[in-house]
């Protein structure tokens, strides 16, 4: 499968599984929300604190599964993995970059300052997926 038309397929919805890789080879599934950026970068947002961020400052590659509601049609998308700095200030670049996938995602957020604050105190991160290879099946 060409990686535009998975990447096209992934644009179709935000939900997917992410599958990273745990010190013991095994893989570790998470269900996330992905967002497939203009420049072709997948982003996905998550904390500092959870396994998946672990596994990523490791081994810093990953697979996202994204299937199609009527679970007939799926592509996977493997990529090297870059994670931004943790959020640490609610004017630093990974809280910008935060801003832009909640928009893309949901749209105007009704107070941003608390966002910001929440981003800060959650300590996120976006992990960008560069996509390497792509498989499935799609129609």
């Amino acid at each position: 499968m060409e990686l535009d038309t998975a990447l096209d397929f992934a644009r179709t919805t935000s939900r997917s599984v992410l599958t990273t890789v745990r010190r013991n080879g095994r893989p570790q599934l998470s269900n996330v929300t992905h967002w497939v950026a203009p420049d072709g970068i997948v982003r996905i947002s998550i904390t500092a604190d959870r396994a998946k961020y672990a596994n990523l400052r490791r081994e810093p590659w990953a697979a996202l599964h994204v299937t199609r509601d009527d679970f007939w049609a799926y592509a996977v998308l493997e990529a090297d993995v870059e994670l931004t700095p943790v959020a640490a200030s609610t004017d630093d670049a990974t809280v910008e970059e935060l801003i832009a996938y909640y928009r893309a995602l949901s749209g105007e957020h009704p107070d941003w300052a608390d966002y910001r604050r929440a981003m800060v105190a959650d300590r996120r991160v976006i992990a960008r997926l560069h996509p390497t290879r792509a498989y499935g099946m799609l129609p």
